[in-house]
């Protein structure tokens, strides 16, 4: 009897430490990992101090093709901005056939620090915007450079403020948090899920001494940053990358980047409103990836992949013949540490999503990636405005 009821429990034993629950414990370890030592403790890290040295002025950039009535919206709230060392803000018209350049040429007229530069060719083999923005940046006044794009609003007239603090820690880069407005839908949803959740990697990797990207809805840098990295050039043929890949280009040499990711210091864009669009203004964004370091990859993927991983686990599991016992307790380990970390970066970075909602997007959004770099990897074929 003894023996038999030893052999039954080695039997059960074998079962429960079966590879693919060893492989779904790992990819939850994994995860944990990098809830623990990025995601909770940028969460719980302390406000940024409301006030703070802000005695340079500061060159404003914000590049446009065919965005008149965004504009209309924008130019007034940077405007508007609280900044007393002052500001000029530079409108880059890059062969908008609209009225833009009439609105930009009236602003003009009425505010001296407003400036325009009009681009009516784009040299063959070039990105239109990073041509564009190149030559902004060799018109400004100040050696301090913010970012935006036309379709952007600053969340708050602190925001110019907010973010040139960022340079006196001291820093020679600056990564901001620009979020997605709430509207209704599931898409919407799911777009903000995975704004907050690229935000919490590159805000949190940051912080913690690896930055590896930035995003040019919110971005500061320096012009000697500029004139380090050569500008665009070892990129200046990819349509992507204007953000990102100089930051990457930026760390490489040397270049110092701090985190301002106070709800102050945000901007706020347009969603995409259907599933197409949102597509394929992915598909542009990850295609910069593979230009990335190798490091930067490796810790990226390794985030990306365990999250794959333990979705395609867990479903194989649930259509084989499964001990219960086990992987229950492995998915709701997962499910009451991790999407707790994520609701609490979404109160950190003023970004809240329904915490009912968060175990359907998470599972979704890895899924839509997952399509997302098939996708990439089969058609690499991009297009730009």
């Amino acid at each position: 009897m003894p023996t038999f009821a030893l052999r039954n429990t080695c039997t059960t034993l074998s079962f429960h430490l079966s590879p693919a629950l060893w492989v779904l414990l790992a990819a939850v370890l994994v995860q944990l990992y990098y809830a623990a030592y990025y995601f909770l403790p940028f969460a719980r890290r302390p406000p940024e101090p409301a006030t703070g040295p802000d005695e340079e002025p500061v060159s404003v950039l914000v590049c446009a093709h065919n965005e008149l009535e965004n504009l209309r919206r924008l130019l007034p709230l940077i405007l508007q901005q609280d900044y007393p060392a002052g500001f000029e803000l530079i409108v880059i018209d890059d062969r908008s056939g609209d009225d833009t350049y009439l609105y930009v040429q009236q602003l003009t007229q009425y505010y001296p620090h407003v400036r325009l530069v009009t681009v009516t060719r784009t040299p063959d083999g070039l990105a239109p915007k990073k041509y564009a923005l190149t030559l902004g940046i060799k018109t400004s006044r100040y050696p301090r450079l913010l970012f935006t794009d036309a379709d952007c609003i600053p969340a708050t007239n602190q925001w110019l403020r907010y973010m040139q603090r960022g340079f006196s820690q001291p820093a020679d880069v600056v990564l901001g948090y620009s979020a997605y407005m709430e509207e209704t839908g599931f898409l919407n949803k799911l777009i903000r899920f995975e704004t907050l959740l690229s935000g919490a990697q590159y805000l949190s990797f940051a912080w913690r001494g690896q930055p590896y990207m930035g995003v040019g809805r919110n971005l500061g840098y320096t012009r000697q940053v500029f004139q380090l990295t050569k500008g665009f050039a070892s990129h200046i043929r990819s349509l992507s990358g204007d953000d990102d890949l100089l930051v990457q280009d930026a760390v490489q040499q040397g270049a110092r980047v701090t985190v301002v990711a106070e709800p102050g210091a945000h901007t706020l864009s347009e969603p995409a409103t259907t599933w197409g669009a949102w597509w394929r203004q992915k598909r542009r964004h990850l295609s910069a990836g593979r230009s990335y370091r190798l490091t930067d990859r490796v810790r990226i993927g390794t985030f990306i992949g365990a999250n794959l991983v333990f979705y395609g686990t867990a479903i194989g599991l649930l259509f084989s013949r499964p001990d219960w016992v086990p992987l229950a307790t492995v998915c709701l380990l997962r499910t009451v540490v991790i999407l707790p970390v994520y609701h609490q970066l979404g109160r950190r970075l003023d970004d809240q999503l329904p915490p009912i909602w968060l175990p359907v997007l998470d599972a979704v959004y890895f899924f839509y990636y997952l399509a997302l770099g098939i996708s990439l990897f089969l058609y690499r074929t991009l297009r730009w405005k």
